[in-house]
């Protein structure tokens, strides 16, 4: 068994609304045809196709307040629930406290204690790597556990020599940041990169920030316009992914694109899309031991359907 994960930041489940909510706004097709022409929504939360799944996960983690990305995806990443170890929820960064809990239980490194091999398939531009040697406090979840692994960060040749793909799905943003030269692709074939990459990996994980910054924007175009790209990324993945042994994952730290009438974040539930090998398994995995799954679940799951796998 292989695993695909596509971390989206900041995707809820909302309301079906088009005036509100850019997934009902947009031309999501691939999205759709995995659940019979279907989008989750705040009465309609649990999803199911062929050979796809999809159910609400609690992004509140049981702590009052919205819910943020560093105690969020925390909880994503390592299965502790960040915002009760720090008593609130936190963000964009980790909190100071929860390095610790980073460095011991991200997947990244349960996964390799495991012996699997890994991949952060996201590409950074140098000008990344000048500012976290500057102030290496104030990076996310997944590259403070990719430092704290020793999981190597992709750079510009990882992306010339497609063992990487662009934060923002087509490498065009890189010729702003002192990269003029990368090529330009088409999110469909990002998608096919992504699966491509399980080829010599037990578990990828892509991380598309634009939703949340979409989301935080308040402009229904540049919401759509994401989730446009995301879904043709999605066909590419869909294609060139073997169900046969493939599993993947679509899911989220915490709600805000799904509710376009407001800038902030929400305290929506995040759906987890499954997708492929297993996805009936997994989904009923996620649904143990609790009526109301929270997202410190998925990194528990992974390990337990990769650790069968062994």
């Amino acid at each position: 068994m292989r695993v695909l994960m596509l971390f989206l930041d900041g995707v809820g489940i909302g309301k079906k609304d088009p005036d509100i909510n850019p997934f009902f706004a947009g031309e999501l097709t691939t999205m759709r045809s995995l659940f019979s022409g279907d989008l989750p929504s705040v009465h309609h939360q649990r999803l199911e196709g062929k050979a796809a799944t999809l159910i609400p996960l609690d992004a509140t983690l049981g702590v009052d307040g919205l819910p943020q990305s560093g105690t969020g995806q925390t909880a994503l990443f390592t299965g502790e629930n960040g915002a009760r170890i720090v008593g609130k929820h936190f963000g964009p960064y980790p909190y100071s406290t929860l390095r610790p809990v980073i460095a011991e239980k991200n997947i990244f490194r349960q996964l390799q204690a495991m012996g699997k091999n890994v991949c952060f398939a996201n590409a950074f531009p140098q000008r990344f790597f000048d500012y976290i040697a500057k102030r290496p406090g104030r990076i996310s979840v997944t590259t403070t556990s990719c430092l704290q692994s020793g999981v190597p960060l992709m750079r510009e040749e990882d992306l010339r020599a497609a063992r990487a793909v662009s934060a923002d799905l087509t490498g065009k943003g890189w010729h702003s940041l002192g990269h003029p030269d990368v090529p330009v692709i088409e999110p469909f074939e990002a998608g096919h990169r992504l699966s491509r990459l399980l080829g010599s990996h037990d578990f990828v994980l892509f991380e598309y920030w634009k939703t949340d910054y979409a989301g935080h924007s308040g402009s229904m175009a540049e919401a759509v316009a994401c989730l446009e790209d995301f879904d043709r990324l999605l066909a590419g993945v869909v294609e060139e992914l073997d169900t046969r042994r493939d599993l993947l994952i679509i899911t989220s730290d915490h709600g805000n694109i799904e509710d376009m009438s407001v800038k902030t974040h929400t305290r929506h539930p995040v759906p987890a899309a499954l997708y492929g090998f297993r996805h009936k398994e997994f989904a009923s995995f996620l649904d143990q031991h609790s009526s109301r799954v929270d997202i410190s679940r998925v990194t528990p799951a992974i390990l337990h359907f990769l650790h069968q796998s062994a």
